[in-house]
């Protein structure tokens, strides 16, 4: 690949692995694509906060958060759709009748309640163990996430993201669709029924809506656009970017929709798809 390239990155299972570390191949890549002139992106389901929480000392050009509800350029902020106070209420209240933990995702930072303390260790240690971590390091990884969260009962906010809940069941999930057909529900954490949290976020918002608004911003075509992701909630990436790629360590939906499989995170995936590209 020729001339200038907008790239997008997938967070975790990514540019990092499930138990929140960046391969050094990663960061040089990122380090390498931009000093050749490309920009680079991270597209991702966290809040800003949550991503200024990582030990990173990596430098991009600007994030797309939320899975989309967030879009920054060279620190200017280009949209922020959040969800309104009442329906982070609604959330709440609703989450709290069926005795699941949960977590509001804002740019200012992760805010859970009670129950996420109590059931959140055990169930971000169960996806990171899914994800092929040892039983310690997957504790850890548990650990230090609740860490960065802030606890708290007051849960009417107009800066949030997302709300991550945990999922007794995947009837949860199913649920939630149902009882808020006014926001866009997903799953993440597992495949399908073995899913293991639930998110609510505002209506219309994706990965790809947010690429393309990023991309009218910037005054640029589709067409010099590269996409890398590892999970379904990454598809609506593909569907806009010119050319993607998946990583190894990735579900059979995202490989099937990909123009180039790499290795995994932890083989250096990123690094040798960027050679691979051209990009480095």
């Amino acid at each position: 690949m020729a001339d200038r390239k907008i790239v997008f990155l997938d967070v975790d299972g990514t540019l990092i692995n499930y138990e929140g570390k960046m391969p050094e191949s990663a960061g040089k890549a990122v380090e390498k694509a931009r000093a050749a002139g490309h920009l680079v992106y991270i597209c991702t389901g966290c809040s800003k906060a949550e991503i200024e929480q990582k030990n990173w000392t990596l430098e991009f050009d600007g994030m797309i958060g939320g899975n989309g509800a967030y879009v920054e350029d060279r620190g200017r902020v280009v949209m922020h759709q959040s969800l309104t106070e009442q329906q982070c209420s609604r959330i709440a209240e609703w989450c709290t009748a069926r005795n699941i933990g949960f977590y509001l995702e804002s740019n200012s930072g992760m805010y859970m309640n009670d129950l996420m303390a109590q059931q959140g260790p055990r169930t971000v240690a169960l996806y990171a163990k899914g994800k092929g971590a040892d039983p310690a390091s997957a504790d850890a990884a548990a650990s230090a996430f609740l860490g960065g969260m802030i606890l708290t009962r007051d849960f009417s906010r107009n800066d949030v993201n997302k709300i991550s809940f945990i999922l007794r069941t995947y009837q949860d999930h199913l649920d939630s669709k149902r009882d808020f057909p006014d926001l866009e529900a997903n799953t993440w954490g597992g495949r399908g029924e073995f899913a293991l949290f639930g998110d609510l976020g505002p209506r219309g918002i994706t990965k790809k809506h947010a690429v393309e608004v990023l991309l009218k911003h910037l005054n640029a075509s589709a067409a010099d656009t590269v996409s890398f992701g590892d999970a379904k909630i990454d598809l609506s990436m593909f569907e806009c970017c010119a050319f993607n790629v998946a990583m190894g360590n990735g579900g059979p939906e995202i490989k099937e929709a990909a123009d180039y499989i790499t290795d995994d995170v932890d083989e250096d995936g990123l690094y040798h798809a960027f050679e691979y590209l051209g990009l480095i």
